[in-house]
């Protein structure tokens, strides 16, 4: 028997042939490049300051439960302040807030300022914050920069981090997180320190709805924006010159 699977074919479509690689790099390999799942993060994790070393410091992704409500729907918390993950670390947001994203659209990269002393060098700082001391949570200036804790309700959402901290490796995540809606292992909240690039895009045909709390009351002069034109809205050409002609 022949093991060409596609003599049956014409010869120029067989130049063309190619089939797809369905096995798995490491998460460590995929984290930085096409993404994993919220999940695999979670699994990796080893908690506390047991973390790969491909890990952005800092971050945390943890999961959540969501409980299924036969014929009425589902229910899910965030967040407790007395146990759970921010209680781990210490950090109770001072705002909360809620966001919506059209189904397919995206958030450009943003930053908010990592707070440094006038008498500390930044890098010394962070390596005493996350390399020396990274389960000493008490140093977290928490009160003095943004730092965000997100949970999503409803939609699938693709978030990337970078890692922008001064002396800090430039470490990159890429995952997604699937909303309540969607009940599952990639239920999970995220942590974001100050001075980690992040932006997310919306996957689903449904619109992606974010609830997050921030270690600060938000301020515009916080908001850094890094490569966000994708918010933007664009004319086509020929509206563009009969319109601002």
């Amino acid at each position: 028997m022949s093991t060409d699977l596609w003599k049956g074919l014409r010869a120029e479509a067989r130049q063309q042939l190619e089939t797809r690689d369905y096995s798995k790099a490491p998460v460590e390999e995929r984290v930085s490049t096409s993404g994993v799942n919220a999940s695999e993060l979670i699994a990796a994790d080893g908690g506390g300051s047991d973390k790969p070393d491909w890990w952005i410091p800092g971050v945390e992704v943890f999961s959540r439960r969501v409980f299924q409500q036969k014929q009425r729907g589902h229910f899910a918390e965030f967040a407790r302040e007395t146990d759970g993950k921010l209680a781990e670390i210490g950090m109770w947001p001072k705002q909360w807030a809620t966001a919506l994203m059209n189904a397919e659209s995206a958030k450009g990269f943003h930053i908010h300022p990592p707070f440094i002393a006038d008498d500390q060098d930044p890098e010394a700082w962070f390596q005493k914050l996350f390399v020396e001391e990274p389960e000493n949570y008490s140093l977290r200036p928490y009160a003095n920069e943004q730092w965000d804790a997100m949970f999503f309700p409803q939609g699938i959402c693709e978030m990337f981090l970078v890692d922008e901290r001064a002396g800090m490796p430039r470490r990159k995540m890429r995952f997604v997180i699937e909303g309540d809606d969607k009940p599952g292992d990639n239920n999970a909240g995220v942590v974001i320190p100050a001075g980690v690039a992040h932006s997310l895009q919306s996957l689903s045909t449904k619109d992606l709805i974010m609830v997050y709390g921030t270690s600060t009351t938000f301020l515009p002069e916080n908001e850094g924006r890094i490569e966000s034109g994708i918010e933007g809205t664009t004319m086509p050409p020929d509206w563009e010159r009969y319109f601002l002609g």
